[in-house]
């Protein structure tokens, strides 16, 4: 009897998403990955509320407007100072030093609550 023929393996989408996160965690500094647990914490933040909005109430409709509002305009700070961290992005962002893209980030996150702050009435 003939040995089975050996097949190449197939790439399956359980194969390609363990290559991407194993690819994710070889390549990626510890920065970005800090940034990017904040991008997942202020997604999920955000899907929470909108869900509880939906679902269950929107009483203080300010309040989930500025809580809403807050989740994602700190995501989009957070996804700006992301990409100007980045080393693969450095020619992009020749003149601004990582220290300056972290005090604009500060910066407009002061400016963002102080409004969402004001907004809650």
């Amino acid at each position: 009897m003939a040995p089975p023929k050996s097949t190449a393996a197939k790439p399956t989408s359980s194969n390609a998403l363990g290559s991407l996160l194993n690819a994710y965690i070889d390549t990626t500094p510890s920065r970005l990955k800090l940034i990017d647990a904040l991008l997942l914490f202020l997604m999920l933040t955000g899907i929470i509320q909108f869900a509880y909005c939906v679902i269950v109430t929107n009483f203080p409709f300010n309040a989930f407007l500025a809580g809403f509002g807050s989740c994602v305009g700190q995501f989009v700070l957070t996804a700006s100072l992301r990409s100007q961290v980045n080393p693969a992005n450095r020619g992009e962002f020749k003149e601004v030093s990582p220290e300056r893209a972290f005090a604009d980030f500060a910066l407009g996150s002061l400016v963002l609550h102080f409004f969402v702050y004001n907004f809650l009435g």
